[in-house]
């Protein structure tokens, strides 16, 4: 018999709290847990990104637990050679063709020694260009095998012209490394768009790979980018960690870089992961820049996010919101704007869920997500809907969980 879907919500948001305690303070005696909750478990760990960093930093027994972790770090370490090998391969194909990029977030988390090889997933490699330069890096990606799938207000996405997704649990050594190219480092939250680009970019820049200017770049983009996925509820427990382990090594100059110039200025958005972080880790941050945090982010928000868990800020939550990140609004008018993109999107957003439901493997021979727009969002309104990317993880749980550890 199938657990019903209020089990599985309860089961879900158990593994997921339960995980993220045991990530950030390794050492909890082992959850009495019976075999569906291990299962869910397994689907909150491989959604989160954190099944690698387990196998090393956690000590539970259980032996199907353990087996599904260090197969899951086995495949994660090999497809870290492939990446690493591909960021070289593009650093000496930017320096023949004399154009400059930023790897961001993962590849530099790396390159600071802040994981070991095979502790953190990489979905795919994420580079920043000028704009001047973004065709030509474009023609240098299809030189090295690579075609554009799709392109949206972020980036735009090549894949290797060889090579399919591949369906299971988790992470596997064969799935594709898609690249991301960006010529802006920006966030909607909700409606206007936070850009720190050039704060990210080096001024001194050479052709080839470069790194963030400082740690100081680095923090900022990936607060920006846990605000932009806490305001679509689909922050992951990786990214947290990320910013935790950076943290360490940031000086009070680094975190100055948070207050940069312009309009950009004011990280009124960084608060959030702050103190969502805060609730699991210990005294992770300087108690001077989350007070100036504090200061600098409406009261909403601040209030919100005081009480929030990582369930519901992810896709832990099984259900659907009927208005993601509405109270990242700032104004009236911006709410407005909002709701009224909600009722009637833009050819924009049309364009990009048409995308999505083209590329996502996740989102392939679901009925839900090719309704029209209307009926979606009256049954959001009326009941709870799950959440597809959260359920094809939890199937795959169900169906392979013993099998991967095996």
């Amino acid at each position: 018999m199938q657990p019903s879907l209020k089990t599985l919500r309860t089961g879900l948001r158990v593994a997921t709290e339960t995980l993220a305690q045991e990530l950030a303070r390794p050492g909890n005696a082992m959850p009495a847990w019976n075999s569906l909750q291990w299962q869910l478990a397994s689907a909150a760990a491989a959604a989160h990104g954190i099944s690698p960093l387990l196998q090393r930093l956690s000590l539970w027994p259980d032996p199907d637990w353990n087996g599904f972790l260090a197969s899951q770090r086995a495949h994660v370490e090999h497809r870290h050679r492939r990446v690493a090998a591909l960021l070289e391969h593009i650093d000496e194909a930017a320096q023949a063709t004399n154009v400059a990029a930023v790897a961001l977030k993962g590849a530099a988390l790396h390159s600071l020694g802040l994981y070991m090889p095979g502790d953190r997933p990489m979905a795919d490699i994420d580079l920043l260009v000028d704009d001047a330069d973004a065709e030509k890096v474009g023609d240098l990606l299809r030189s090295i095998g690579y075609v554009e799938s799709f392109a949206q207000w972020k980036h735009r996405v090549f894949k290797p012209a060889a090579g399919h997704p591949t369906p299971g649990l988790g992470e596997h050594r064969d799935t594709p490394i898609n690249i991301e190219l960006h010529t802006r480092i920006q966030e909607r939250l909700p409606v206007s768009c936070v850009d720190i680009t050039e704060r990210i970019l080096p001024v001194d820049r050479r052709p080839g790979l470069n790194p963030y200017p400082s740690n100081g770049a680095l923090m900022s983009h990936l607060l920006l980018h846990a605000a932009g996925n806490l305001c679509s509820r689909s922050l992951r427990l990786i990214h947290l960690n990320d910013i935790a382990l950076l943290a360490r090594r940031m000086t009070m100059r680094d975190w100055q870089v948070l207050w940069g110039e312009g309009a950009a200025g004011v990280p009124w958005w960084a608060l959030p992961p702050l103190q969502l972080i805060c609730r699991y880790y210990r005294d992770p941050f300087p108690k001077a820049v989350l007070a100036r945090l504090r200061a600098d982010c409406p009261t909403l928000l601040r209030l919100l996010f005081r009480r929030q868990n990582l369930t519901a800020a992810s896709c832990s939550n099984l259900w659907l919101p009927a208005l993601p990140g509405i109270e990242w609004s700032r104004s009236l008018q911006e709410a407005a704007a909002y709701l009224r993109n909600r009722l009637r999107p833009t050819e924009e957003s049309r364009r990009e869920r048409a995308d999505m439901v083209r590329t996502q493997l996740w989102l392939q021979d679901q009925s839900w997500v090719t309704l029209p727009h209307g009926r979606r969002l009256l049954t959001r309104l009326t009941r709870p809907v799950p959440r597809m990317d959260t359920l094809y993880v939890v199937r795959a749980a169900l169906d392979g969980y013993a099998r991967t550890g095996a």
